[in-house]
C-alpha cells in the first residue's frame, strides 16, 4: 500500500520542514546562500529579488544545428546547408543564419547541453516552462498544465508592482504557461495585436470613451461594497468568485495606471530604436517587452512559434530566422546600451533541438536529447559557451544539464529558492524544483 504520508512527487509531508530539504532538493543552503551572493554581486546594484525576466519561446523547437551549435565537420546529411561563421568570441561559430547574434556573441552566453527524454511538443514544452516533466505521456498538440509555469510562480512570489501583472505574455500565452493551481490571479496577462501596426493600442487595457477614469473607479468602490456586504451575509459560503475580481481588480488598475499606459505606448519610441528590433511583429514585441520589464512587470513572456520543421527546414529559416535574429540581438545591444541588462534575465529556447540527420523531406524531427539555449543579463557571464555536443551534434557530451537545472538557474537568478514549497488549494506541499541545482557557470 502506497504511503499515505508521501504527495504524488514521493516526498514525505515533513520531509518538507527540514532545513535545506537534504538530498532530494539537490541543493544545499549554504551553496544556494553563495550563489544567489554571486548573482547580486555580478548584477551590480540590483539584487536577485529585482532582477526581471524576458523569456523568449521558440515553439515548435528550434533546431540547433542552424543556429548556436552547427557542425561543420559532420557528414552533409548532418551538417546541412548553411554554413557557420565566426563570431565576436574567439574560436566560437555560430551558423550563419544568426549573423547578428553571432556579432555580439560577446554579450551573452548559451548553453549547449541542456537535454532530456520527452520528444513530444505537449511533454517538451511543459518540461521546459515549467522544470516538471509531465507524470504521464502527453500528445504533441496537447495544452498541459500539471505544474504552475516560471512566470505564474514569479508572480505569485513578487505581485503585482507599480499597478503592472507581475507575469505577461506576448501575443499569447504558451502551451504550459499557465498557473496551475496557483490560480488565475497569477495567470499571465496577454498582449495580444500587432506593435508594430500603425497606432497599436493594446485591447482591454484602455478605458471606453464615455467612461471616466473616475467613474470606472467609482463603478469598481460600489462593486466592492456590493461584494461586502454579500459575503458577510454568508461567510461560510466558498465563493467561485475570489479568482475573478482578482482579475477584475487588476484590469482596472491596470487602464488606469499611468505607468502602464506609458510602457504601452511603443509609437514614443524613437525611430532609430524601433529599427533596430527590425520592423516586424517579433522585433516590436520584443521591444515592448523591454519597454514592460523597464516599468515593473517582472516576468514578460515573448512568443515566436513555427519552429517545426519537418520540411523544407533551410528555404523556412530564410524567411523565420531573421526576425529573431534582428530582434533577440536589438533587445539585448539595447538593454546594454541603456544599463539596464544586468538587471534583466533574457532567455531564448524551445522544447528541444532538431534531429542531426536531415530527413527525406528536407527537415529536421523532434529530438530532445540536444538543444541549445541563450541566456544574457542580470549576471551571466558574457561570451561564454557552456557544455558541447557530440561530433553530429547527437547528444549533449559535456556538461549534462537537465530541465531542473536550467528552472534553479533561473529561479536563483530572480532571487527565488527553487526549494521553495508550495501548497496546493487542499493543503498538499508540492516542491518547486525536485532535483535541480543551479548551472554553476551562469554564476561564475
Amino acid at each position: 500500500m502506497k504511503n499515505l504520508h508521501t504527495n504524488c512527487n514521493g516526498i514525505r509531508r515533513r520531509d518538507f520542514l527540514q532545513l535545506g530539504l537534504g538530498p532530494a532538493a539537490g541543493l544545499g543552503f549554504s551553496r544556494l546562500m553563495g550563489l544567489r551572493a554571486q548573482a547580486a554581486e555580478r548584477a551590480g546594484k540590483a539584487s536577485p529579488e529585482d532582477i526581471r525576466c524576458i523569456l523568449v519561446w521558440l515553439d515548435g523547437g528550434p533546431t540547433h544545428h542552424e543556429s548556436f551549435d552547427p557542425k561543420p565537420e559532420a557528414p552533409k546529411e548532418i551538417r546541412g546547408d548553411f554554413t557557420p561563421i565566426r563570431t565576436s568570441v574567439p574560436g566560437v561559430y555560430f551558423s550563419e543564419c544568426v549573423p547578428k547574434l553571432a556579432a555580439i556573441a560577446d554579450k551573452f552566453t548559451v548553453v549547449r547541453s541542456i537535454c532530456h527524454k520527452d520528444p513530444n511538443h505537449g511533454g517538451g514544452n511543459h518540461y521546459m516552462m515549467t522544470g516538471a516533466p509531465t507524470p504521464v505521456p502527453v500528445n504533441c498538440g496537447a495544452f498541459v498544465s500539471f505544474h504552475p509555469s516560471f512566470g505564474s510562480v514569479v508572480s505569485h512570489e513578487r505581485g503585482i508592482r507599480a499597478g503592472l501583472p507581475a507575469y505577461m505574455s506576448l501575443p499569447r500565452q504558451s502551451r504550459s504557461g499557465g498557473p496551475n493551481f496557483l490560480g488565475a490571479e497569477h495567470a499571465p496577462f496577454v498582449v495580444g495585436g500587432d506593435p508594430n501596426a500603425k497606432g497599436f493600442r493594446v485591447r482591454d487595457v484602455v478605458l471606453p470613451r464615455d467612461i471616466s477614469e473616475g467613474r470606472a473607479r467609482s463603478r469598481r468602490d460600489l462593486r466592492v461594497s456590493l461584494d461586502r456586504l454579500a459575503r458577510v451575509r454568508d461567510k461560510a459560503a466558498q465563493d467561485p468568485t475570489l479568482d475573478f475580481d482578482s482579475y477584475y481588480h487588476q484590469g482596472i488598475d491596470l487602464i488606469t495606471s499611468a505607468t502602464a499606459q506609458a510602457a504601452f505606448n511603443i509609437d514614443s519610441e524613437p525611430e532609430t530604436t524601433r529599427d533596430l528590433y527590425g520592423r516586424n511583429q517579433l522585433g516590436q514585441r520584443l521591444l515592448m517587452a523591454r519597454r514592460l520589464v523597464e516599468a515593473g512587470v517582472s516576468f514578460v513572456t515573448c512568443y515566436y512559434g513555427g519552429w517545426d520543421h519537418h520540411a523544407t527546414l533551410f528555404d523556412g529559416l530564410k524567411t523565420h530566422m531573421p526576425p529573431l535574429d534582428q530582434g533577440l540581438a536589438g533587445l539585448i545591444a539595447d538593454l546594454d546600451a541603456r544599463g539596464t541588462l544586468d538587471s534583466t534575465l533574457v532567455i531564448a529556447l524551445g522544447e528541444f533541438g532538431r534531429t542531426p540527420k536531415i530527413n527525406d523531406r528536407g527537415g529536421r524531427d523532434h529530438w530532445p536529447h540536444a538543444m541549445s539555449v541563450l541566456l544574457a543579463g542580470a549576471g551571466v557571464p558574457r561570451g561564454q559557451i557552456v557544455g558541447a555536443t557530440d561530433r553530429d551534434g547527437a547528444y549533449a557530451s559535456e556538461n549534462l544539464y537537465s530541465p531542473e537545472d536550467f528552472a534553479a538557474s533561473l529561479y536563483t537568478k530572480l532571487g527565488i529558492d527553487p526549494q521553495l514549497v508550495l501548497h496546493k488549494k487542499d493543503g498538499r506541499p508540492v516542491l518547486l524544483v525536485k532535483g535541480g541545482s543551479p548551472i554553476t557557470e551562469l554564476f561564475a
